[in-house]
């Protein structure tokens, strides 16, 4: 670990102030930890913002949910309104990590994760998110667990999060906070594809802080699910995993909202699956027919071509699982 000094923000205006002057922001510190251990990150300054009044879960005007960005993965994922309202992000949440990991990392901190590509955490390997220009190990490497969609010829790695699959779906939208003011990016935009940059990973800019996510309110009654495969049932990163939310309203699915985790350079979100579904009427074979969409524009590579079937097949059962049918 290279040498670093500390400072610790007492309210917003002064950790921006901080963060435009160059500083990295840490709360829960689990992952941007780790990387300096690594030598992978290297910053001169960290500013601690775990004591900023960014911690509440709270109802909007409009009956959607607003997550502080400071408010811990275990605190989310037990709070009853998000249970209550959006049981695809607690269950996202709670398969996440170890208990005491989602007892120390936040909101913000999850969805600025950086990949856990075992190149780039590899100082020695090639890796162009790491070290722009230098190449891609993992195109012609161990990529098992690599990305199918979203993919470049300079980046094919996944994002780690879980709970951002479940965003993704929902359509959250980011609150940022910076030297110039407030602003909000949907969830969407805010994680970027690699492209020819796989070293811009965030639609933030240099000082802007993340205050909370924010939820839109959905028709109701609605039904929400996420399912996560993996090598084992502890402890581990995605294969593939779906995050679905549905509304059906007599019989007819009336909003679909859907996205998949383990198979995209970010959060995938599935439009054409949507599209399927919406106006037609919960069935196995409907499951079934939308979630063929679920890999269009897949690239997979020499070792991770199992992910194609896989991801069909894991959409479909959450489909089931959310929607029920015959």
């Amino acid at each position: 670990m290279h040498p670093f000094s500390y400072t610790r923000a007492t309210d917003t205006r002064q950790a921006v102030a901080a963060g435009r002057a160059g500083g990295r922001y840490i709360a829960g510190g689990t992952t941007l930890v780790d990387l300096m251990r690594e030598t992978v990150e290297r910053p001169k300054t960290l500013i601690d913002i775990s004591g900023l009044p960014l911690r509440e879960v709270t109802v909007t005007r409009r009956g959607g949910l607003r997550i502080g960005a400071l408010v811990r993965m275990g605190e989310a994922a037990a709070d009853r309104k998000v249970r209550a309202s959006y049981p695809v992000i607690s269950q996202a949440l709670e398969l996440s990590a170890s208990a005491q990991l989602r007892n120390m990392a936040t909101i913000g901190g999850n969805i600025m994760q950086r990949t856990r590509c075992t190149y780039f955490r590899d100082v020695s390997a090639d890796c162009n998110k790491r070290d722009p220009g230098s190449g891609c190990a993992a195109l012609e490497g161990h990529n098992r667990t690599h990305a199918i969609l979203g993919t470049s010829d300079a980046c094919v790695a996944t994002h780690p999060s879980d709970v951002a699959v479940a965003f993704a779906a929902l359509e959250a939208t980011v609150h940022l906070l910076g030297p110039d003011g407030e602003r909000r990016v949907p969830f969407v935009d805010f994680l970027l594809r690699p492209g020819n940059t796989p070293n811009h990973e965030q639609a933030v800019r240099k000082g802007e802080l993340i205050i909370a996510v924010e939820i839109p309110a959905l028709p109701r009654p609605l039904r929400s699910g996420y399912l996560k495969v993996r090598d084992r049932q502890s402890y581990e990163f995605a294969l593939t995993s779906a995050a679905v939310a549905l509304h059906i309203r007599g019989g007819v699915i009336r909003e679909a909202k859907v996205a998949a985790g383990g198979v995209g350079t970010v959060p995938w979100k599935l439009p054409a699956v949507e599209r399927e579904l919406i106006g037609e009427r919960p069935s196995n074979a409907l499951w079934a027919k939308a979630a063929e969409h679920a890999v269009d524009g897949a690239r997979p590579l020499q070792r991770n071509r199992f992910k194609v079937e896989l991801l069909k097949r894991t959409i479909e059962r959450q489909l089931r699982i959310v929607g029920g049918g015959k």
